[in-house]
């Protein structure tokens, strides 16, 4: 393993001391509760799908209302739909519950009759039955089931003519089971006019988990801890450190006893339980709605690292992926022109938000104009770049291919557009929702030339030995 040491822009950890004010038990506890409302916002990756489209709590069929750009031409029929998912609610990972564990063996540690009237926060988390287990590491919950059938079911129907009987699916997925299994609830969600149960599921980690398989970015990044090095300045700076106090003052321990990933993972129950019973765990109870926004952008400054514009190597990692997107994409033009059947209508492909955000990166997408540091929290308050409403539980980036009739130039007969999470996107180089595939073509040429996964991921010959050469 490569280690490379840290870059300048980290810049020294801040480690200023802010003592919380002391607030009575009851009216702290009164406080966190009322402010637990507003934290759903803020889950980041954890996020569950509703977020993005409110309107799905009340009906998880809707298209949603009515946007503008969605109506094309008469003459335009869809020719080929290319979908990539993030699988669908999930469990915790294994490390995180025992993270969870240790934190809840702590808090039943503490003497209980006696200090439970000063403490009701702590009473209350001490007695909330630990239900996670470790064989639970990261399987799709039964939540997440129903996450795709509903979203196959959607698709279905915004594109009856793709989804119509006896037309094509090819489907595939990583290879970790919580994405087989989501691969299977989207077919389900079909019905049996697609196939039903005879639609294999193709195990296809070369596209779905190209990270895994890029040497450089693993060496680099995934394993060089000084790559995170602005995460890490994070958890230990001013805001981190209010965070940490607050929570150790409502759980009655000293703030010695805890640390940022301990926090951070009480969070995250509260986000699990959300997303996976629908309901408002206690652990919610900790948090106010700018301590959420704090651990928000912790997330998102490790996504922005790890998967996003932090170091090129994560984006360009994925240009396996979007280069084939382009070539199916490519055929369905050929055999269009041809006056052939489109041999592949409906490709379906259920990856991770690490399949997702570099490839999005790639694209130029949610690129703010000052990078995500450790010192610039305030003034990334209104950042692009917000995981939760990008990649949450179900995520789904769709492409979307057009043969339309009565055009005036030949440029003007093969269409795309792009879909975010059932939202139409803007093309970068028109601003329109909607682009003629050689203009699309022909604005990402650079990368669909000159982009090879094995140059680009071939570990460099001589030692990097600062982050700003990565």
């Amino acid at each position: 393993r490569r280690r490379l040491r840290s870059a300048s822009s980290c810049g020294s950890r801040a480690v200023a001391a802010m003592a919380a004010a002391a607030l009575p038990s009851a009216a702290l506890l009164l406080l966190l509760a009322v402010a637990s409302a507003g934290l759903s916002g803020y889950f980041g990756t954890k996020s569950r799908y509703e977020e993005v489209n409110p309107y799905l709590l009340r009906d998880p069929l809707s298209l949603g209302p009515p946007a503008a750009g969605w109506r094309l031409p008469a003459s335009c029929a869809p020719l080929q739909l290319r979908a990539l998912l993030r699988h669908g609610t999930r469990y915790p990972t294994a490390g995180q519950i025992r993270r969870l564990s240790e934190l809840h063996a702590r808090l039943l540690r503490r003497p209980a009759a006696s200090e439970a009237a000063a403490c009701p926060v702590a009473a209350d988390l001490a007695a909330w039955q630990m239900w996670y287990d470790e064989s639970l590491d990261g399987q799709l919950a039964p939540q997440g089931r129903r996450d795709m059938e509903h979203l196959a079911r959607r698709l279905a129907a915004r594109f009856p003519a793709l989804f119509a009987a006896r037309r094509r699916l090819v489907l595939a997925s990583s290879s970790k089971h919580r994405c087989r299994q989501s691969g299977a609830a989207f077919r389900r969600g079909l019905g049996p006019s697609l196939g039903g149960d005879e639609v294999e599921v193709e195990v296809n980690d070369s596209l779905m988990r190209f990270f895994d398989r890029c040497a450089k970015f693993v060496a680099l990044v995934e394993e060089n801890e000084a790559a995170m090095c602005q995460v890490n300045a994070f958890k230990e700076g001013p805001e981190m450190k209010k965070v940490l106090e607050k929570v150790a003052s409502a759980l009655c321990l000293p703030a010695e006893e805890l640390n940022a990933d301990l926090v951070q993972v009480a969070f995250l129950t509260c986000s699990y339980e959300l997303a996976i019973k629908n309901v408002t765990s206690p652990w919610c109870s900790l948090f106010s709605e700018e301590d959420a926004k704090v651990l928000e952008y912790l997330n998102d400054l490790k996504q922005y690292w790890k998967r996003g514009y932090g170091y090129d190597i994560n984006s360009r990692s994925s240009c396996i992926l979007f280069q084939d997107i382009f070539q199916h994409l490519d055929k369905a033009v050929e055999e269009s022109k041809s006056s052939k059947p489109i041999s592949s209508p409906l490709i379906v492909q259920v990856g991770h938000a690490e399949t997702l955000q570099p490839l999005l990166a790639l694209m130029g997408f949610f690129k703010d104009d000052e990078p995500l540091k450790a010192n610039n929290y305030v003034r990334q308050t209104h950042r692009k770049f917000r995981t939760g409403r990008i990649v949450p539980y179900a995520a789904n980036l769709v492409f979307v291919l057009y043969h339309c009739d009565q055009v005036k130039t030949s440029k003007e007969e093969y269409q795309v557009q792009m879909l975010l999470n059932e939202k139409l996107m803007s093309f970068h180089h028109s601003n329109e929702t909607i682009s003629t595939y050689a203009d699309l073509k022909d604005y990402y040429k650079d990368i669909l030339e000159n982009c090879h996964f094995k140059e680009e991921c071939e570990l460099p010959k001589v030692n990097i030995t600062a982050i700003d050469e990565l």
